[in-house]
């Protein structure tokens, strides 16, 4: 190694890195919310009974799944974009 920081360890990188992953998730919560109103409407749109708790359920189950897999799915852009995925792979062992 050559001294220098890599990974989160480097303060400007690992600022880069969550900004870009906040950026991310604001745009996946406007995508979550597009989704949610999407499904909402289709459901109104069959014409059958949609009380308050199917509204809800509506809701949590598509705004949180969408926000699950965008959360996951950022933090591997995170782990790859800060440079830990190299630190795992230059763990210096010889196979």
């Amino acid at each position: 190694m050559s001294g220098q920081k890599q990974g989160l360890s480097d303060p400007e990188r690992a600022a880069l890195a969550w900004r870009r992953y906040r950026r991310l998730m604001l745009w996946m919560a406007a995508a979550a919310v597009a989704a949610v109103l999407a499904a909402i409407l289709y459901i109104k749109s069959r014409g059958g009974p949609f009380p308050i708790h199917m509204m809800i359920a509506t809701i949590a189950g598509v705004g949180f799944s969408v926000l699950l897999a965008a959360a996951l799915m950022g933090l591997v852009f995170l782990s790859s974009g800060s440079g830990h995925d190299d630190d795992v792979g230059d763990s210096g062992h010889d196979r």
